[in-house]
């Protein structure tokens, strides 16, 4: 029996040592984050995926992100009183990866939906333009990443944060391209099945 425990534990280990994020990874710690009031924690893995736009300011470069993730944090924690920085996920169009509340925390990104799917969000407004290739590709890695590590369904489906409530969010360029991406789903999830 020990040998079999061992052997699945060596299984997980090695299946886990051959995800690799083709993306760069900014911790909480190298942007500076501040520490969360409160921590929720949800099931993985989720098998519905929120794209946002800040809505805020673009960066292009490591200093203007982690600037810019500040101003994010700040803004969801002391003027609309959340725990922490809302979403899973950032992307900065320096390409880079910039970790919020991380896979297995609870957000608050999408009413209704936040303890059953991660939200990845681009740093920017879309709504007259696109992110640039940079971003786009983090967003499909950190994804793609995601369903490796077991923390999204292989299956899952994708959704703009404009689908379930009344918001210009992700930005009609951004939303238009979403779209178009493999696993978007035109069929709307129901918060009344999520919720109960």
């Amino acid at each position: 029996m020990s040998a079999l425990i061992l052997l699945v534990t060596v299984m997980t280990v090695s299946e886990a040592l051959q995800c690799s994020c083709d993306c760069q990874i900014v911790s909480r710690s190298q942007w500076n984050a501040r520490i969360p009031k409160e921590i929720d924690y949800i099931n993985t893995p989720v098998n519905m995926v929120f794209i946002h736009h800040t809505s805020m300011g673009s960066c292009f470069n490591l200093t203007s992100c982690t600037e810019e993730m500040q101003k994010i944090q700040d803004f969801h924690m002391d003027t609309r009183g959340w725990f922490d920085i809302g979403y899973n996920f950032l992307v900065g169009e320096d390409g880079r990866v910039y970790v919020g509340r991380s896979w297995d925390r609870e957000g608050a990104h999408t009413l209704h939906f936040n303890r059953v799917a991660i939200a990845v969000s681009v740093m920017g407004n879309f709504m007259h333009r696109l992110p640039n290739n940079l971003a786009l590709d983090a967003v499909k890695n950190i994804l793609d990443y995601g369903v490796c590590l077991g923390k999204i369904t292989a299956n899952y489906r994708l959704y703009g944060h404009r689908d379930v409530r009344e918001t210009s969010c992700p930005g009609d360029k951004f939303y238009q391209l979403i779209q178009t991406w493999k696993h978007y789903s035109y069929t709307k999830p129901s918060p009344s099945s999520i919720i109960g």
